[in-house]
């Protein structure tokens, strides 16, 4: 047995955070309609397309690494079905949870112009559980390396990147977001 799938699935595992991490900060940027004259809301927008994009493939050759690893058993069934795996089934669940709430909110953003919003919304939040579900996934599968000082330095930094930017999600206001709360047509202005 080589031990490099087992620190490639370890790296891609740590990496797969700070992009999901950077994903969830620039998606709730964007939803909170922040914008700066150098960072202008489609320039957001992108970057956060991107970012999950690359967030998505490290994702792929962490699982994969992790499945081809003869050192523990696990078996493609173990990705995709919360709490069935033989090996550590709570912490690998939580992982397992987390991709398939992120499949739906990948499939939903795929097919995004063809549901309606409020769907693709509520779907989307998701998001806000997935996050936190690969967090914990990867605290309790990575205990050894959780008692690494940078590794704990890294994961601290990732909830408190996340925690900033849903609170400033939850306090923003936006000029457009007060006028949607205005009355649309005279009638509704009446009543």
């Amino acid at each position: 047995m080589s031990p490099a799938l087992w620190y490639v699935s370890r790296a891609t595992g740590l990496v797969s955070l700070v992009l999901f991490t950077a994903t969830v900060v620039l998606g709730t940027m964007n939803a909170s309609r922040f914008a700066t004259a150098g960072w202008p809301r489609f320039t957001i927008s992108a970057l956060h397309k991107n970012v999950s994009l690359m967030s998505v493939a490290f994702l792929a050759v962490h699982i994969s690494t992790a499945i081809l690893d003869t050192y523990v058993s696990l078996h493609w069934v173990d990705a995709v079905v919360p709490f069935v795996s033989s090996y550590q089934p709570f912490w690998l669940g939580l992982g397992t949870t987390a991709l398939d709430l992120l499949l739906a909110v990948i499939i939903t953003s795929l097919v995004r112009t063809r549901i309606p919003l409020r769907g693709w919304r509520a779907v989307h939040w998701l998001s806000y559980l997935c996050w936190p579900a690969a967090l914990i996934h990867g605290i309790g599968m990575g205990q050894s390396d959780s008692n690494l000082t940078w590794v704990l330095a890294l994961e601290i930094s990732c909830v408190v990147a996340v925690v900033i930017a849903v609170a400033w999600r939850a306090l923003a206001s936006h000029p457009d977001t007060e006028a949607r709360k205005l009355p649309t047509t005279h009638n509704e202005a009446i009543r």
